[in-house]
């Protein structure tokens, strides 16, 4: 019942929208009253069969649908924006406007007050040709996220909106092939604002050739109690007992992060 809604996918992002949200029947009366049925007896289902977590998130995944067909259009029409919220985004630029669409949707669901929102870019997996293909990709998205942020800094929601930055890991500081870099887990730079994050803080710091973390390390597993603890959760809370041992995000391990966090 908590699974993210994917927006798109093998669209360009103007023409992405949340599958099957129009009702083709179009009467909203009838719609909800098949809902009702179906809740009935599935519910009834329920109470002869006993607790069901994939029934019980089938109810409510249709429930939210229903919702969502009112608010959803609302939420992703951005016809209402401003010339200067556009400009700031980059929205009318060729270069810049599918990510500025998603940094854009992001802002609106934000404020209407989804809780998880998740932005991607293209492909950053350069073996080859990377001072061309990154100065590309960077021109592509360095304005709708100073846009991202700059706005919702403007509308009094980035102390309460966390927004991270980061891929999958890092590329390697020497050379692969022709000016390309390999894969690189041992360091790499991620970032966050808002949210309870102090600003202009860095930490973390590289050896000389900058192969391996000489100091301020944080794993992994450090980065996602991090985030929980901004989000208002002990990651050491979330713990669940399961085939004799403990489990959480964060394994056994993480530590918050306290030197990045607003005092």
């Amino acid at each position: 019942m908590h699974q993210g809604t994917p927006i798109g996918g093998g669209v360009p992002v103007d023409q992405a929208t949340i599958h099957y949200l129009i009702d083709p029947d179009g009467d909203r009366t009838r719609q909800r009253a098949q809902l009702d049925l179906l809740s009935e007896m599935n519910h009834a289902h329920l109470e002869r069969a006993g607790a069901d977590a994939a029934l019980e998130g089938r109810i409510e995944s249709f429930e939210l649908a229903f919702r969502m067909q009112t608010q959803a259009p609302e939420a992703m029409d951005l016809g209402g924006e401003s010339p200067a919220t556009r400009a700031l985004y980059g929205l009318d630029d060729p270069k810049t406007a599918s990510f500025a669409r998603q940094c854009l949707l992001a802002r609106r669901f934000s404020e209407r007050g989804v809780r998880f929102v998740q932005v991607t870019h293209g492909y950053w997996d350069q073996h080859e040709d990377l001072t061309k293909d990154h100065g590309r990709l960077a021109s592509e998205v360095d304005q709708p996220i100073a846009g991202l942020l700059k706005d919702l800094k403007g509308r009094g929601l980035l102390d309460e909106t966390l927004v991270l930055w980061g891929g999958e890991f890092g590329r390697t500081p020497t050379l692969q092939g022709k000016d390309g870099r390999d894969h690189h887990p041992h360091a790499f730079t991620m970032w966050m604002a808002g949210g309870g994050v102090n600003a202009g803080t860095s930490y973390g710091i590289t050896d000389d050739y900058g192969f391996y973390c000489a100091d301020q390390k944080v794993h992994v597993h450090d980065l996602h109690a991090t985030i929980l603890a901004l989000l208002g959760m002990d990651h050491e809370q979330l713990t669940f007992r399961n085939a004799g041992r403990d489990f959480r995000l964060t394994d056994v391990e993480g530590r918050v992060v306290r030197e990045i966090l607003r005092a």
